[in-house]
């Protein structure tokens, strides 16, 4: 036999054992793990669908799923939705479950900032951040920033769209309006892009491009994504390209805040310009100043974004949450927006309406933890150094087990007790703002801007989707935006 009569063969069977898989199901509906490739078929086979695929799996198999992977592609994973092994790995025994190499590796274009980072790296970033938050005047800064946006930037272009019968895409709005306000409070330069004309948003798109390829990362076994970033195509190609238009634009950001500080001495008492500022005291190098600044501002731009579309798409198809919302609003005024415990206390159905969006809707997907050294979670399942355990929150919102049978309704009430007070949940059930140690630092913030433009929205306007749209999160991609966007009309409210 020769070579080109073996490689067809090879061929044929490769071929046929596709189609085979692609048409055999499995008669429990889990994935069948088959010799060499393991289970890595189905995954393929539903990856237009994962989020659904997820959740299916969880439903039959108690909350925690053993993923088979390729025997060549170190793709051993362990899928775990169980509130007692959250609460173990994020909260218990914090220390044995940092991030890991893997994690870092999918995640290589945040560099050395806080997300990448463990152990003394992590506490690093992390005092710095605390001492930027905890500024007595900090918040009086960030409020200050978001309304300026709201009068001159999100305002104008939805009174642009009323008068000129205007459809447009309400999440990409969103995405303009917090890459405006995010870039004004973290690196003291306001890109304008929410403007009636809707300029080019060359750095925003990169952002989507980079979220899309670390989503294949994660289903793909290492080599094939690492073999795709060495020749440059697919995915890897797409990231490359994404990484220097966002790479230009952060060193660009430090390079004019590098002239202005020479010219600027801060008051001991004054808020820093910004966080980049902050950072370049340390004298570290603009790389260091690029990881840790990037870092921060994606956290807070994409957790806005997704939580104020998922949010508005939720009230235009639950008109009864509007009207309990509004009624709150027009008994709280006026509002000091300044004092975050003021805005929880008289904005508790707000509060809860929006704690229910990030229940079903979590900004990121799922989350990812690598063990140190052996282990046995609460659930019984061993553990160890290759085995990458993934937490999917996506699905976690949507588990019977942990929310009871309504958990795909959209209920603000299951957040409010009797007493009328809202009902925190354990971060082990709930951990859109991570758990444990590592709980987001930016919580209050992220809450407190969602809340100033969801009131303001509320209160003016009326969001009426287009019809004929169909609404779903995007299966391919690392954050839960929403696949084709959210078309709107928007109109005056009726005072």
């Amino acid at each position: 036999m020769n070579y080109f009569e073996m490689l067809l063969g090879i061929l044929l069977f490769l071929i046929s054992f596709v189609v085979f898989w692609y048409i055999y199901e499995d008669k429990n509906g889990l994935p069948t793990n088959w010799a060499f490739v393991g289970m890595l078929p189905a995954v393929l086979k539903n990856i237009h669908r994962f989020h659904p695929f997820c959740i299916e799996i969880m439903q039959k198999t108690n909350l925690t799923f053993e993923f088979k992977g390729p025997w060549f592609g170190n793709m051993n994973i362990l899928g775990t939705l169980d509130p007692a092994n959250v609460h173990y790995v994020f909260t218990q025994n914090f220390t044995n479950y940092p991030k890991g190499q893997k994690f870092r590796d999918n995640f290589d274009y945040l560099g050395d900032g806080i997300f990448n980072a463990d152990f003394e790296d992590w506490e690093y970033h992390r005092n710095i951040i605390l001492n930027y938050v905890r500024h007595p005047n900090f918040h009086q800064f960030f409020v200050k920033k978001t309304w300026d946006k709201l009068k001159n930037g999100l305002i104008p272009v939805f009174d642009h769209a009323y008068k000129h019968d205007i459809q447009f895409d309400l999440q990409h709005m969103f995405s303009r309006f917090v890459f405006d306000v995010e870039c004004s409070i973290f690196m003291d330069h306001d890109p304008k892009t929410l403007s009636m004309d809707l300029p080019k948003t060359p750095v925003n798109d990169s952002l989507n491009e980079i979220s899309e390829a670390v989503f294949y990362r994660h289903v793909l076994p290492g080599f094939i994504w690492k073999f795709q970033r060495w020749v440059c195509i697919g995915q890897e190609k797409k990231f490359k390209k994404a990484k220097k238009v966002l790479d230009d634009f952060i060193y660009d950001c430090i390079f004019n805040l590098k002239k202005d500080y020479k010219c600027v001495k801060m008051e001991e008492n004054e808020v820093s310009v910004d966080l980049l500022a902050l950072y370049m005291k340390e004298k570290k190098g603009d790389k260091f100043v690029r990881d840790a600044i990037l870092t921060i501002f994606l956290a807070g731009r994409d957790g806005i974004i997704i939580t104020l579309s998922w949010l508005f798409y939720l009230l235009s198809i639950n008109p009864q949450v509007i009207v309990k919302i509004k009624k709150e609003l027009d008994n709280a005024n006026p509002i000091n927006w300044e004092d975050h415990n003021e805005v929880n206390s008289k904005l508790v159905y707000l509060h809860a309406s929006i704690y229910e969006t990030l229940r079903l809707y979590s900004p990121i997907a799922f989350e990812a933890k690598n063990p140190l050294k052996q282990d046995i979670l609460p659930s019984g399942h061993h553990v160890g150094p290759n085995t990458q355990i993934i937490f999917n929150l996506y699905a976690m919102g949507r588990m019977k087990s942990i929310w009871g049978d309504d958990c795909n309704d959209f209920k603000p009430e299951r957040w409010i007790s009797e007493k009328g007070v809202f009902r925190y949940q354990p971060s082990y059930k709930f951990f859109v703002f991570n758990a444990g140690p590592r709980t987001c630092m930016g919580r209050e913030m992220a809450l407190t801007q969602i809340k100033l433009v969801a009131a303001t929205i509320i209160q003016n306007y009326v969001i009426a989707p287009v019809e004929g749209q169909h609404i779903v999160p995007d299966s391919n991609n690392i954050l839960l935006v929403m696949k084709n966007g959210f078309k709107v009309k928007i109109y005056p409210s009726l005072q």
